[in-house]
């Protein structure tokens, strides 16, 4: 079952309480979305590891319920 907007941006919300979230669901089917997140939590990480602390954060949902996540990570100044 796809997840909700809801339940990806709570998980998100969850790992990087600071961040900014803009979170679109790109194809109106809760499983193509697209996330822009600042957080002072990606301060002196390259963008792989921002990444990878995103996925993370998406607890192994990421290719399962949740097929595909466009991310843009950045650092907040």
């Amino acid at each position: 079952m796809p997840l909700t907007k809801d339940e990806i941006s709570k998980m998100i919300m969850s790992a990087f309480p600071d961040a900014s979230l803009e979170l679109k669901d790109t194809m109106g089917d809760n499983n193509h979305y697209s996330a822009k997140i600042i957080s002072k939590v990606f301060n002196g990480k390259s963008r792989v590891e921002q990444h990878k602390m995103v996925y993370k954060a998406l607890k192994g949902k990421m290719g399962n319920e949740l097929h595909a996540l466009a991310l843009t990570t950045e650092e907040q100044k």
